[in-house]
């Protein structure tokens, strides 16, 4: 009995922990692009890789040869707008930050990408 009883306990909080977890993100599609808003506020935006500036696709070209932009989203948080743009070659992915300007700002380490995955 006592083991039925703590299965149930560890059941019921692994729910409990999902459903929270899956309150702290809101998302709406649109025709054109999803946008999810989590606690810090952050409106983000699927670009299409056309739809970029050049300014940004001419940096990937120049700076990651035989790199393809396989995504980017427009991040708006506070005013600021920002371009987050993850390049691939072959098993190799890499996540570049740009300001609204295009000019490029940082590139996140694989544990910033999965800080931002879990927001």
């Amino acid at each position: 009995m006592k083991k039925v009883l703590f299965a149930m306990v560890i059941f019921m909080s692994a729910l409990i922990v999902n459903a929270q977890q899956d309150t702290c993100k809101t998302t709406t599609k649109t025709k054109s692009a999803t946008t999810t808003m989590s606690n810090d506020k952050a409106i983000r935006t699927a670009v299409k890789v056309s739809d970029l500036q050049k300014v940004i696709t001419d940096n990937v070209a120049k700076d990651y040869v035989g790199f393809t932009i396989k995504e980017a989203t427009s991040v708006s948080l506070e005013s600021v707008i920002t371009y987050e743009v993850v390049i691939v070659k072959g098993t190799t992915s890499e996540t570049l930050i740009y300001d609204k300007d295009g000019n490029f700002v940082q590139k996140l380490a694989l544990n910033d990408e999965m800080n931002q995955l879990k927001k």
